[in-house]
């Protein structure tokens, strides 16, 4: 039995996580045509091997304006299905749970790679034949000076979109991703509907913070009915826009309720990543630095949160845990950094049998190692017995 409540198994609808670490969404900007390929089998391989009960593929558009870059990973056609497998088989080989974030990235898209400026594509990336393509949003509204100005969906285009989220859903779960999650935080498409810094609308996806949760909320009900009963629901939000008049973390509260009446089983916890003028009033990150919005909602709201946001010590993600601040905690670069982070934190908090869930071919040579066993086999018979009368 498990001594801590990093590692108590969690159930959620009909999946059961082995702990309650979770390696979050992170974009590698390396896919071909949304297509993924050896560099995602081995990047998230390796956090499987290190232990982590959950984890989530990047950011996967549900259509092709709908990536960030031209290196995202994307699930719009059925062509996409077959490079993602054996990523899927190989992570839940090795007893991890694996997801799948249904993304879209709204007036954010046609931008280059972080590390090629992560702005809006110049020509150097036209040179290359990465040219720009059309971004959609709420509203006419650029992300920023100098970004492409996005195309105001009509009431039509945005209900062909809430079919794409089904559609990319119903080949998640052929493809048997155990869990799904919206992705409606960090100024995308969905956040782009609730957040009144985006959001100039005047109708029935406008004005009223009932009208602007609208767009969410229809594709986490179309999301929930292209997915089996039993299989869970997480929504990512931006709890706070963190700038002055933006959206708050009661109107956050009063949209996780929505959402869990329509079927989401946790709310996965973040902040900021909208654009708009006013006084930026989002924390200096520091580390557990959104943890309050998880408990904030898991209070108010009465349902699971995911925390995240520089969560990097064994010790601290069992403090949010036991505090009851979230029921799962989340890395992303701590991840990246070390990905045997659960297996490490197994024997800093005193797990019993911390060696047992590694792999065999590690874990019976680094559980020798930890009690003095240099060379010892395990068919070495006991000499001291043997000279006992």
């Amino acid at each position: 039995m498990a001594r801590t409540r990093l590692f108590t198994p969690i159930e959620i609808r009909d999946l059961t996580l082995k702990n309650r670490a979770v390696v979050a969404p992170m974009c590698q900007y390396s896919a071909d045509d949304g297509m993924m390929n050896d560099w995602h089998h081995t990047h998230l391989s390796q956090f499987a091997m290190g232990g982590f009960g959950l984890i989530f593929t990047e950011a996967t558009a549900v259509e092709k304006r709908g990536r960030i870059t031209w290196g995202d990973a994307g699930l719009w056609s059925d062509a996409h299905m077959e490079p993602m497998r054996p990523v899927i088989e190989s992570v839940k080989k090795r007893g991890s749970a694996v997801g799948i974030q249904l993304a879209h990235a709204g007036r954010k898209a046609s931008i280059s790679r972080p590390w090629e400026g992560d702005c809006p594509l110049t020509q150097r990336e036209i040179d290359k034949g990465e040219v720009p393509w059309e971004t959609v949003g709420a509203s006419a509204v650029p992300f920023d000076d100098g970004w492409i100005v996005p195309h105001e969906l009509t009431t039509s285009e945005i209900g062909d979109l809430v079919d794409e989220w089904a559609s990319a859903t119903r080949r998640a779960v052929a493809l048997g991703y155990d869990l799904i999650e919206v992705h409606s935080a960090h100024g995308y498409l969905s956040h782009s509907f609730y957040s009144p810094m985006s959001n100039r609308r005047t109708d029935a996806y406008g004005g009223s913070r009932e009208n602007r949760m609208r767009f969410t909320l229809e594709v986490v009900e179309a999301v929930r009915g292209a997915m089996p009963d039993g299989m869970p629901l997480f929504l990512r939000l931006s709890c706070i826009d963190g700038k002055k008049d933006g959206w708050a973390i009661a109107d956050s509260i009063e949209l996780a309720r929505r959402a869990k009446a329509l079927g989401v089983d946790v709310i996965d916890c973040s902040s900021g990543g909208i654009a708009g003028y006013g006084k930026n009033i989002l924390p200096v990150p520091t580390p557990g630095y959104q943890v309050g919005h998880a408990a904030d909602i898991r209070r108010e709201a009465d349902i699971a949160t995911q925390a995240v946001g520089l969560i990097t010590s064994p010790a601290q993600a069992e403090s949010i845990l036991r505090a009851g601040a979230a029921d799962l905690v989340a890395l992303a670069r701590e991840a990246l950094n070390n990905p045997y982070w659960p297996r490490h934190a197994a024997s800093e908090l005193g797990e019993p049998d911390a060696y047992a869930d590694w792999p065999i071919q590690y874990g019976h040579w680094l559980g020798m190692r930890a009690q003095g066993m240099f060379g010892k086999r395990a068919g070495d018979a006991d000499t001291e017995n043997l000279k006992k009368p």
